[in-house]
């Protein structure tokens, strides 16, 4: 399987290095692997979907 960098991935999908970072420690993307401080994800992996709040209002959950 070929990997990517977080350098890559990000100009990939147009997004930061830092939010693929967090994606990546929160398992959001498949089969991404942690080698010692750098992260390998698969080439074939999609960009998950966003599932941060937009509306600007938070909703606390008990």
């Amino acid at each position: 399987m070929e990997y990517m960098t977080i350098k890559e991935t990000s100009e990939k999908w147009n997004i930061t290095a830092r939010r693929i970072q967090v994606l990546c420690s929160e398992g959001r993307i498949e089969g991404a692997v942690r080698f010692g401080r750098a992260w390998a994800i698969p080439m074939d992996s999609h960009k998950p979907s966003d599932a941060r709040i937009h509306s600007g209002r938070y909703i606390k959950t008990k």
